[in-house]
C-alpha cells in the first residue's frame, strides 16, 4: 500500500510538527481539532519551522510556500474520507484516544490505517475502539517532530503484516528512521528512559544534589547526554513525565518508585519551559524557588532524605532496563540502540570526546561483570529496583562480558 495522503488528528505541537514533516516530504496533509485557536498555532508552529529554515538559507520562500500549500487545517471530518493515514496526536488518554479512533473508523475507507502518536499507551486497546483492528499500529514520534530521527513503529496485537510494512515504508519517507518495537507499556525508549528520569526527581527529592548539580554531572560535560535529566524533563513537560510514569509505575511496579516531587510540581503548575517554571525558572520570575519546595517536603517526614547521588545511580536502572528489553524482545539488540542514539541523542563522554552509543553497547564496553557489580552495590543501598534483569546473570556465567570477552550483547573482533 502507498500512501498519498495523510491526516493528523490533533493540532498540539506535536500535531503540528508532525504536519510539517509530511508536507516536507512532499505530501498533502489534512489537519483537524476541535479548536481554532489550536489549528492557528499549529499553523504559526509550521510556519516557524519552515522560517528557520528559510533564516539558515536552506529553503526559499518560494519553497516554503509550495510546502505551506500542501496543509488543510479543518475543524470536521470532511477532508479525511481519502486519507490513507490517520497519525493520532491527541492528549495521552485512553478513553480520548479510543473515542477519535472510533470517530475515524466510522468516516475513514476501510483501507486506511489509523495510527497513534502515543508514547505509552496501548494500541490494542485503542484498536478495539474500531472495526479494523489489523489497520491499527503505534507511530511514535519524538519531539521536536521535525528534528528528531526516530519514529518507534508499534504493532496491535491484531496488526497485519501490509500495515507494518507500509508504515515503516511510509517513515522512511518523511526520512526518518523507523524502529519496529513489539508492544508494552512504554514502548521501547520511554521505557528505557523514565526510570533514569524518576531517579534523578527521587535523587533531587531527598536532598542527595541538587537539579543543577545532576545536571551537569550527567550532560555533555560529565557522563555525555546532550542535556541533563531536569533540563530534558523541563522541554518534554513535567506534566507528560509524571503521566508517563505513573503509567508506568502502575505496570512495572518498584522499578519506578513513586515521586512526590513529580506530583507537587503538577499541582503548582511548574511543567517546565511552556508554563514558565519547572525544575528551573524562565519566564514565571514569582515562582517559588525549588529548593524551597524540596525542603518542605523533606521536613514533611514523608521522603526519605540524606542518601548519597551518583551518575551509576541514575545511568544503571537506564541500562538495566534495556537488558529487560533484549530479554523479553521487545526489539533487536541493533535497534534498541540505535532508537536511544536517534531518539534521545545518547552519548558518552570518553576523555573529553563525545561518541555517540546506545546501552547495550556501553555496557559491552564497560564489561558486563561490571554493570552487575555496581547494580548489586545499588541493590544493596537503595533497594530490589537496582536488581540485575537475569539475562545480565547468564551472560556473565556464561563469558559473555562484552568487548573483553569478544561477545556479550553483541559480537566484537580485536
Amino acid at each position: 500500500m502507498w500512501i498519498f495522503k495523510v491526516g493528523v488528528l490533533g493540532a498540539g505541537a506535536m500535531g503540528g510538527g508532525i504536519a510539517q514533516v509530511v508536507t516536507y516530504a512532499g505530501l498533502p496533509v489534512v489537519v483537524k481539532d476541535i479548536d481554532e485557536a489550536q489549528l492557528q498555532a499549529a499553523r504559526e508552529h509550521v510556519e516557524k519551522i519552515y522560517q528557520g529554515r528559510v533564516d539558515k538559507g536552506k529553503m526559499t520562500m518560494g519553497q516554503v510556500q509550495e510546502k505551506l500549500d500542501l496543509i488543510e487545517y479543518t475543524l470536521d471530518y470532511d477532508e479525511f474520507a481519502d486519507v490513507d493515514i490517520v497519525i493520532e496526536a491527541v492528549p495521552e488518554v485512553m478513553k480520548v484516544k479510543q473515542q477519535v479512533f472510533k470517530e475515524l473508523d466510522e468516516v475513514c475507507t476501510p483501507d486506511t490505517i489509523l495510527a497513534s502518536n502515543t508514547s505509552a499507551l496501548s494500541i490494542t486497546e485503542m484498536a478495539q475502539a474500531t472495526d479494523r483492528p489489523h489497520k491499527v499500529i503505534g507511530m511514535h514520534f519524538f519531539n521536536p517532530a521535525h528534528v528528531m530521527k526516530l519514529v518507534e513503529v508499534i504493532p496491535g496485537a491484531e496488526t497485519d503484516q501490509d500495515t507494518i510494512d507500509t508504515v515503516e515504508q511510509f517513515t522512511q519517507e518523511l526520512r526518518k528512521i523507523p524502529v519496529i518495537v513489539q508492544e508494552c507499556p512504554g514502548f521501547l525508549v520511554n521505557r528505557l528512559l523514565m526510570p533514569y528520569l524518576n531517579e534523578a526527581v527521587l535523587a533531587l527529592e531527598q536532598g542527595s544534589a541538587t537539579a543543577q548539580e545532576i545536571d551537569e554531572a550527567l550532560g555533555t560535560g560529565g557522563f555525555g547526554w546532550p542535556m541533563g535529566p531536569f533540563f530534558l524533563m523541563d522541554m518534554l513537560g513535567i506534566d507528560v513525565c509524571a503521566h508517563v510514569g505513573n503509567y508506568l509505575y502502575d505496570h512495572y511496579g518498584e522499578r519506578l518508585a513513586q515521586v512526590r516531587l513529580f506530583d507537587e510540581l503538577v499541582e503548582r503548575n511548574r511543567l517546565g519551559e511552556k508554563s514558565g517554571a519547572g525544575f528551573y525558572v524562565y519566564t514565571a520570575t514569582k515562582a517559588e524557588p525549588l529548593e524551597d519546595i524540596v525542603a518542605k517536603l523533606q521536613a514533611s517526614g514523608e521522603v526519605e532524605t540524606g542518601t548519597p547521588f551518583s551518575v551509576d545511580r541514575l545511568i544503571m536502572p537506564f541500562l538495566n532496563e534495556a537488558a529487560m528489553c533484549v530479554q523479553e524482545e521487545i526489539a533487536n539488540v541493533n535497534d534498541i540502540d540505535m532508537a536511544c542514539i536517534a531518539g534521545i541523542g545518547m552519548q558518552v563522554n570518553k576523555n573529553g570526546e563525545l561518541i555517540r552509543m546506545g546501552p547495550l553497547e556501553y555496557m559491552d564496553e564497560m564489561g558486563l561483570d561490571v554493570v552487575v557489580e555496581k547494580m548489586e552495590t545499588l541493590e544493596k543501598e537503595f533497594g530490589s529496583r537496582f536488581h540485575p534483569v537475569d539475562v545480565l546473570y547468564q551472560k556473565v556465567k556464561s563469558g559473555a562480558l562484552g568487548k573483553k570477552a569478544g561477545r556479550g550483547f553483541m559480537e566484537w573482533t580485536a
